[in-house]
């Protein structure tokens, strides 16, 4: 695959990308105030539930058109240090569902692990509070339905995470492969990311819990274990109990360009298998009859590799190569680059989600359905579930799009669900 440098791509583009711009997000002259969304002048009121790292960087990211009102997280302690790294007066609560109560807050942002983040999410939709939430969205394949359902039961925007939705050069090489701009895919290749590891069949000891940790909600529904720093701070996100692994962490990112770029976002892929080479590999296949393989070594981690009758195109974050490169320079004048490079690039330009926020700002405004919904996250999460079941079982697998379900396989879709500790049920769906 030919790849272009910055100063080639501006070369060849440059007759047919002046003045060309970024399409904006328009917020509508009918957003006036009502019961359920503020005025166009008012700012929105946000609270925080979890106050990570992730979770500060966007508080930190959060555009003008927010104010933030209250902190919630387990850790007291993390939660105060934000707040006075800031010198602010924000409430810091430990009970998520105290901040739900609060008459003060149009809208929440969940930025919590993923085994954390159904629960608080359906209860803040109860709330009737909006919601951005970080990926990967769920845990597990059946709390994602739960999850998408109850959003469009209670008519709440929920904005996802997965930021590469709001990059105008994500959008436009999504769009031409959707629109066939590569012919017919024929193939699509993928960074066979690694999955989580089995919790230790030795328990970790127990240690003294820190003071001002609610170690039980930090938990959530994970089965309960004794404190000890090794399952949480230093690296929850490789053990399955917890955490999908890379699969579902920059794979929440790359599968999801997949599901755009194919225009399978309601869906998903019906069949899939092991590959004997490289180790861990497997076969997906759509509907149609593409085959998406998660085979590459690396890159792009942010994305895929398609393989179309006209040409190649490598998709990645904010970014893309082709081959023959004129498919690259024509996508190009649709767009001016430069501006783009300048809008996402800043001290934490792979981690931005400011114009994701704004564009989730916007629709909690003129009560629009936002660029990640949770139908569309929970769909390309399910992408990494069911990579990471299929590696689980090592063998050829069939699944019904529709009814979320394998085909005629018992064994397979007891990996559907997970049973729930007890206090941490997921809520009755009315």
């Amino acid at each position: 695959m030919i790849r272009m440098s910055r100063r080639e791509m501006l070369k060849h583009a440059a007759a047919g990308a002046a003045g060309a711009m970024a399409v904006p997000y328009l917020v509508p002259a009918s957003a006036l105030a009502a019961d359920d969304k503020p005025g166009a002048n008012e700012r929105i009121r946000v609270g925080a539930i979890g106050v990570g790292g992730r979770a500060s960087l966007l508080l930190d990211q959060l555009p003008e058109a927010a104010e933030i009102v209250a902190l919630c997280d387990c850790n007291l302690p993390r939660a105060e240090a934000y707040r006075a790294k800031h010198k602010a007066k924000w409430p810091v609560i430990q009970d998520y569902r105290k901040l739900l109560e609060r008459k003060d807050i149009d809208a929440v942002i969940v930025g919590t692990g993923e085994f954390q983040r159904v629960l608080p999410c359906i209860h803040a939709l109860q709330a009737g509070k909006d919601i951005y939430a970080e990926k990967p969205l769920t845990l597990y394949i059946g709390e994602g339905r739960v999850l998408a359902d109850a959003v469009k039961r209670h008519n709440r925007v929920f904005q996802v995470g997965t930021q590469q939705r709001s990059m105008t050069l994500n959008r436009i090489a999504c769009e031409l492969i959707r629109t066939g701009g590569l012919g017919q895919i024929k193939e699509v290749r993928a960074v066979n990311y690694p999955g989580p590891k089995d919790s230790p069949a030795q328990p970790f000891p127990k240690e003294p819990v820190p003071a001002g940790f609610d170690w039980d909600v930090w938990l959530n529904q994970a089965a309960w274990r004794e404190y000890n720093h090794g399952w949480g701070y230093q690296g929850w996100m490789q053990w399955r109990d917890f955490s999908g692994g890379e699969v579902t962490n920059w794979g929440a990112h790359g599968i999801d360009q997949i599901q755009w770029a194919l225009g399978t976002d309601d869906t998903g892929p019906v069949e899939m298998f092991p590959l004997p080479t490289p180790s861990g590999a497997v076969e997906m296949r759509y509907a149609s009859g593409i085959p998406v393989r998660f085979v590459q070594a690396k890159a792009p981690m942010g994305g895929a590799i398609f393989i179309g009758e006209n040409g190649k195109l490598e998709i990645n974050r904010n970014k893309f190569a082709s081959n023959p490169k004129d498919i690259a320079v024509e996508l190009l004048k649709k767009v001016n680059e430069a501006e783009e490079e300048k809008k996402w690039a800043d001290s934490t330009a792979l981690w931005q989600a400011k114009w994701h926020l704004q564009n989730w700002l916007d629709c909690i405004r003129s009560r629009e359905q936002p660029v990640a919904t949770a139908e569309i996250g929970h769909r390309s999460v399910t992408v990494c579930h069911l990579l990471n079941i299929t590696r689980q079982l090592g063998r050829k697998l069939q699944w019904d799009p529709v009814k979320e379900q394998f085909v005629g396989d018992d064994e397979a879709n007891r990996y559907v669900n997970r049973p729930r500790r007890k206090g941490y049920e997921l809520p009755d769906p009315a």
